[in-house]
């Protein structure tokens, strides 16, 4: 018994040890972790159930037998993250690169399939060279077969992709269709095309952190949600994420215990709205405000910057915020905005976290680039989004609120469930100066007369009250009661239950 017990410790060292201690320390003078270390940081001490620790490759070809590492190149299995269920893998650079075999995406298969079956998150950590191209073709048809699991995975439980190397080719589909991406700057990057094939073919010389860097996927391409600094921050912020989801589709997301008087009023919210009505100001003040301990987890801060997404708590519990944000393009919708808020919307409806709205929009952004790239179509995702959601939506009207984009950002017309507006709302079809231009043209020329009409507009459209009149507006609320008024709202909807008519799925505009 005793031989049999020695030999299964063996194998066990022999598995954790990875591609040996040269590459271990290869992979640490790149500053990188490796699998397991990234593992351990993630979940809560001592509670990761590895499976499959000695799976093996069974690639005979181009000498493939000789190198043979039990796990192959990727560590899988369970834990809890504060106590709540999680699944991970791990992909081990030491190993073969962390090139993805057959075994190796059985192995992720495995992981995925209980995730679904048993509705707890999954965490991929990305660390790969890509497919095993010793394998051929099978090691593409293990990637399709990961891909499934993605794909059937999706709105049942949260997926989140952590880039903490390189991830290309065939491999970046596999993150592209999960909930949340980060990455590490500086150390990870992904690309579908690297930057020896993209000179053969295009004959651009770029590099590899240009190409698919975290900076690239996070600022121009919108792939990314978030970077880090390093391995450590990354997976910090991740467990710190990880407690605002619901483990599944059927759960809703956890009461963390709160600090923060629900009622609380904040008096410097009645001079947020500057005089000036073209005068900027920080969106993000408004929503630290509201949120329980002024804790905010923004996504995709660095992309689309005119609108801001991301999750607080109210009385505990999670609430996902899109907020327009007048220090950026004055607050109007775009392209890149309206994809960037979408999907955001539609993760918060797939798995039950209400939605806050805070308005102050101008309208969609006008110019040959956006007709040219397809706002139309882009905005409408926004209002399909808003429009198919059936969670707990509450909305606030701070400022500016015109045309289709106050239809778009769940507006009553969407099922907006409580819309309240701020005094210094103006709901109308378009800003004054440009509605009396248009409606007194015969009159341009005559400059007093036209200032009086747009005094006159402004009289009678720049505020809230045409629209509370017609039942719109639910109420006009004073700012220094925001959170008092929003957290009442979302407590009373907490037992919502509103359905859309029977489809297999619906056809977003994509």
């Amino acid at each position: 018994m005793k031989d049999i017990l020695q030999e299964l410790e063996e194998r066990r060292n022999v598995a954790r040890a990875g591609g040996g201690a040269k590459r271990v320390e290869a992979q640490h003078a790149k500053g990188k972790l490796t699998a397991r270390e990234r593992i351990e940081l993630l979940l809560d001490e001592g509670s990761f159930e590895e499976f499959d620790m000695f799976v093996q490759h069974r690639c005979t070809d181009f000498g493939m037998e000789a190198t043979r590492h039990p796990g192959d190149g990727v560590v899988t299995g369970w834990g809890t993250i504060n106590g709540r269920m999680v699944y991970v893998f791990s992909q081990d650079f030491t190993v073969l690169g962390g090139s993805v075999s057959e075994t190796h995406a059985a192995k992720i298969c495995k992981i995925m399939d209980m995730a679904i079956q048993n509705g707890a998150p999954v965490i991929g950590m990305n660390d790969s060279g890509g497919a095993r191209i010793q394998e051929g073709v099978s090691s593409l048809a293990a990637y399709g077969e990961v891909f499934q699991r993605n794909i059937l995975a999706s709105g049942v439980v949260p997926q989140i992709s952590l880039i903490m190397g390189p991830c290309a080719g065939g491999a970046v589909y596999s993150p592209a269709m999960t909930d949340f991406i980060f990455m590490v700057k500086d150390s990870s990057y992904m690309f579908v095309t690297g930057p020896d094939v993209v000179k053969t073919v295009t004959n651009e010389v770029v590099t590899a952190e240009e190409l698919g860097g975290a900076s690239t996927h996070t600022k121009k391409s919108s792939v990314a949600d978030g970077a880090y600094e390093n391995d450590v921050e990354l997976i910090a912020e991740t467990r710190r994420l990880f407690d605002f989801l619901p483990l599944n589709n059927r759960e809703k997301a956890p009461v963390r215990p709160f600090f923060d008087d629900p009622a609380r009023v904040e008096m410097s919210l009645d001079t947020l709205v500057p005089d000036n009505p073209n005068q900027p100001y920080d969106m993000k003040e408004l929503i630290l405000k509201i949120a329980d301990e002024g804790d905010f987890f923004e996504i995709q801060k660095d992309f689309a910057a005119n609108i801001i997404t991301g999750f607080i708590r109210l009385e505990g519990q999670t609430v996902g915020v899109v907020a327009n944000q007048p220090m950026v393009l004055a607050g109007c919708l775009d392209i890149d905005a309206s994809r960037k808020a979408a999907r955001f919307v539609r993760f918060c409806d797939a798995f039950e976290v209400p939605i806050l709205t805070l308005v102050d929009v101008p309208g969609f952004l006008p110019g040959t680039g956006q007709e040219y790239g397809g706002v139309i179509k882009h905005g409408a995702k926004l209002l399909f989004a808003y429009g198919e959601a059936t969670v707990p939506k509450v909305t606030v009207l701070t400022r500016k609120t015109y045309g289709g984009a106050y239809v778009v950002m769940s507006s009553k017309h969407l099922r907006g469930d409580f819309n309240y507006a701020w005094p210094t709302a103006e709901v109308a079809v378009m800003g004054a100066k440009g509605a009396v231009e248009i409606l007194y043209r015969s009159e341009l020329a005559d400059k007093d007369k036209i200032a009086g009409r747009v005094k006159d507009y402004e009289d009678r459209f720049a505020n809230p009250f045409v629209a509370a009149e017609k039942g719109f507006i639910d109420e006009v609320i004073m700012p220094h009661s925001t959170r008092r008024r929003v957290a009442r709202a979302f407590a009373s909807l907490r037992t919502k239950k509103q359905s859309n008519p029977w489809k297999k799925h619906d056809n977003i505009p994509l």
